[in-house]
């Protein structure tokens, strides 16, 4: 039986691996081995990391809102409890979103509000 050798499966993969680290810097953008580990690190982390995106935006839209409702003389956390009296279905990134961009829109839903 012939021998086969297994270069070229091999060169395939490192430059697999090599593509997936472009932009990395130094020899992890370079070196088999450390580009391995850096895509083992960068996957462990961006699991993790999809999930605070969450908590970060939700954080930025409270930031917001509570922004525009000091400048009208009231607390959030009073703002939150009188949409849950009222019934009112309106989420924390519409809202920011009508603070930040139509300031005149979201008064007039505070009036509403109050």
């Amino acid at each position: 039986m012939s021998r086969v050798k297994g270069g070229v499966q091999a060169n395939k993969r490192r430059k697999n691996i090599l593509d997936e680290v472009k932009g990395y810097r130094f020899a992890r953008s370079k070196k088999t081995r450390a580009a391995r580990e850096a895509i083992f690190h960068a996957n462990l982390h961006s699991f993790a990391h999809r999930k605070d995106k969450k908590n970060d935006f939700r954080r930025l839209w409270i930031t917001r809102i509570n922004a525009v409702l000091k400048a009208n003389g009231m607390k959030y956390s009073q703002f939150i409890k009188q949409l849950a009296d009222k019934e009112v279905k309106v989420d924390r990134k519409i809202m920011a979103t009508m603070a930040k961009d139509r300031p005149a829109a979201f008064n007039r839903f505070l009036e509403t509000v109050k």
